[in-house]
């Protein structure tokens, strides 16, 4: 079993920016790959960005170049850096772990609020 817990959501202005931090705890090692997803009101879940064990990322097309995943293997933490937020951004945040055999973690989401 893994446990997520996230951490860093809360309002900011159009422009400004947030650190999301997920702390990862249980069976750590077994973890592949970690990624953010998103959920606004009345959406579907969408993936925001993963990082692999390996360091390799992605990105949704909406926030290149204003977010930045990063993972700190010695902390077991996978970080958000959000830069430029956009009121579209707004939505709650849930980190995500997978490991082998298909087995998916998730925490318990923060909420992030972009104001115009």
């Amino acid at each position: 079993q893994v446990q997520l817990v996230e951490s860093g959501g809360g309002l900011v202005q159009a422009g400004g920016s947030l650190r999301l931090s997920c702390a990862a705890s249980g069976t750590i090692f077994s973890i592949n790959a970690m990624a953010w997803y998103r959920q606004a009101p009345g959406k579907q879940r969408e993936l925001v960005a993963a990082i692999t064990s390996g360091g390799s990322t992605n990105y949704a097309d909406s926030v290149k170049g204003r977010f930045t995943i990063s993972r700190d293997n010695a902390k077991n933490t996978v970080n958000l850096q959000m830069n430029s937020l956009k009121p579209e951004d707004t939505a709650v945040y849930y980190c995500n772990a997978r490991a082998p055999a298909g087995l998916c973690y998730w925490g318990q989401g923060t909420q992030v609020t972009v104001s115009s």
